[in-house]
């Protein structure tokens, strides 16, 4: 599994509005330049963003972008399964009922189970907060 740079661009725009957060909307010219991303591409992100409810905005004067909510209540797993879909490692984990045929005789779909648990796991247990606080500290 690789994380795509959708995702990867998601992230970081999700937790630059969380260290930038002032009160006001941000500029997308301006989370873009940040974020050495193109406005063109940074558009598509968070018109996703935006639908699934995870950012407001508003256009015009002082328009721009802002998070719907407190960064505490975003895991990194919400905003990477928005972008990226399931973060299952094989395609017979996608889905909660396993319809492989080979499922039951398959020797290596317990570490598959492991390194999906394992990937869950560290996404859902890491929220937007964490970062901010790593990235103020300057911890990785």
């Amino acid at each position: 599994m690789m994380i795509s740079t959708k995702g990867r661009y998601a992230l970081r725009t999700m937790l630059d509005l969380a260290l930038n957060d002032e009160g006001e909307y941000i500029p997308l010219r301006d989370i873009a330049e940040r974020q050495d991303i193109s406005v063109k591409y940074l558009e598509q992100i968070v018109s996703a963003l935006t639908r699934a409810g995870f950012v407001r905005s508003v256009r015009g004067t002082g328009g721009g972008y802002r998070l719907a909510k407190k960064p505490e209540e975003y895991t990194i797993g919400m905003i990477l399964r928005l972008t990226e879909g399931n973060l299952a490692p094989v395609a017979c984990l996608e889905f909660e009922q396993n319809s492989c045929p080979r499922a039951a005789n398959c020797v290596t779909l317990g570490i598959w189970e492991k390194l999906y648990d394992a990937i869950n796991n560290v996404v859902d247990n890491i929220t937007l907060a964490d970062l901010v606080r790593n990235a103020k500290t300057g911890k990785r």
